[in-house]
């Protein structure tokens, strides 16, 4: 019973689980970091993995204190699991890129050069949100996609591409701006169409409730939001 509550005693150190979509590493690492300096005694720990399979872990009881997802979908099935029981606040939205190796040595240009034969695509699979985000838009745009992996997060989509097992890919630009020039970004107008929203919200069985919130205050306040535009995640 002491040990359940001991996370939001002032006098022991406090521990913010924080289950993240992968896509926000960069930028929740660095507010991580603020907060804890400007709360001595508090630890944010992150879990960075595609918003599905996060979902996944917790509605399968994993112990976490916040959920930030890139998409509503995924968080939608945890308010569903009981494990969100707040209304969740969407804190930034993400569009979509290409991205080849230095150079661009296959010379994509547009969307419909992702379906030229023998070239090698890698794509998130479609129940992560950014592969959700990238089957639309080529639904959309009528362009018959065949990529050679499927990965569970976008930032496993970005390895393929800097270490040269993939031709092109398709990542947030958030991602691509983060991989600065590992890679070459190629936009393209479709990507318009297809607007991710990330929402965050505290846990209902958060041990650490209070400094759980507090986080989430960071990531939707004003310094949160200027890091976030920073890293080249769009306002809600």
């Amino acid at each position: 019973m002491l040990s359940g509550c001991s996370s939001d005693s002032a006098t022991d150190t406090r521990t913010v689980t924080v289950f993240a979509a992968a896509s926000l590493k960069q930028v929740f690492t660095d507010l991580g970091t603020r907060y804890e300096n400007a709360h001595p005694g508090t630890k944010v720990v992150f879990s960075f993995a595609g918003s599905s399979d996060l979902a996944a872990q917790l509605n399968q009881g994993a112990p976490a204190d916040v959920l930030a997802t890139a998409d509503t979908a995924n968080m939608d099935k945890v308010v569903d699991g009981g494990r969100v029981t707040e209304t969740p606040r969407v804190f930034a939205t993400n569009t979509l890129t290409i991205v080849t190796p230095p150079g661009n040595p296959e010379r994509i240009a547009t969307l419909q050069d992702l379906a030229r034969p023998g070239l090698r695509l890698v794509v998130c699979a479609p129940q992560v949100p950014c592969g959700a985000a990238t089957k639309k838009v080529a639904s959309a745009a009528n362009v018959a996609l065949a990529p050679v992996s499927e990965e569970s997060s976008v930032s496993d989509v970005l390895a393929k591409v800097t270490t040269g097992q993939a031709d092109a890919g398709v990542v947030y630009v958030t991602d691509a701006a983060g991989a600065g020039d590992k890679v070459v970004t190629v936009p393209f107008a479709e990507s318009a169409s297809v607007v991710n929203s990330y929402p965050i919200a505290v846990l209902s069985d958060s041990t650490a409730a209070e400094a759980a919130r507090g986080f989430v205050d960071l990531v939707t306040g004003p310094d949160g939001r200027q890091a976030l535009t920073a890293a080249g995640f769009g306002s809600p």
